[in-house]
């Protein structure tokens, strides 16, 4: 018995690890993008029907509003990965990619074209599908604010 839980602990060690760096790899190269043309444009109709982001995007215009996005996607992904040197800040980081990931799944409700039509209210589009995965992003956040306070704790 104590092998299959030494097996469980040391798969559940490689899944945070994983689960944090992919975490990590998709706000950094996302984040990234937002300061690329073509992202500016694919995340318009996404800001512009959204309550949270349409004033400010009024306010900064698209490209700044994505710079603005970038930046802070690169911010979130750099202060989740600086758990081995900074597990607080690093849960601060999850946190914030909590808040962020919720206002991209809001989207899914602002967002003309995010469901199919006529297929009903869970029949997605290919942007709704799109952002579906935030919902596992959510997760991975989650997952990885609580591994950070616990080892900030341990310090």
């Amino acid at each position: 018995m104590r092998s299959v839980g030494r097996q469980a602990g040391s798969l559940s060690s490689a899944g945070f690890t994983i689960l944090r760096s992919a975490l990590v790899a998709n706000l950094m190269w996302i984040g990234a993008l937002k300061f690329k043309r073509y992202e500016v444009e694919n995340i318009e109709p996404l800001v512009t029907s959204s309550p949270l982001l349409s004033p400010l995007r009024r306010r900064l215009g698209p490209e700044n509003l994505a710079r603005l996005i970038g930046v802070t996607e690169l911010t979130i992904g750099s202060l989740v990965a600086a758990k081995p040197l900074a597990p607080r800040a690093s849960a601060a980081g999850s946190f914030a990619a909590v808040g962020m990931f919720l206002s991209t799944l809001s989207f899914l409700l602002t967002t003309p074209g995010a469901r199919q039509e006529g297929e009903g209210v869970f029949s997605p589009s290919l942007v709704g599908q799109f952002l579906v995965k935030d919902s596992v992003l959510l997760g991975a956040a989650l997952v990885t604010a609580a591994d950070a306070l616990m080892a900030g704790q341990d310090r």
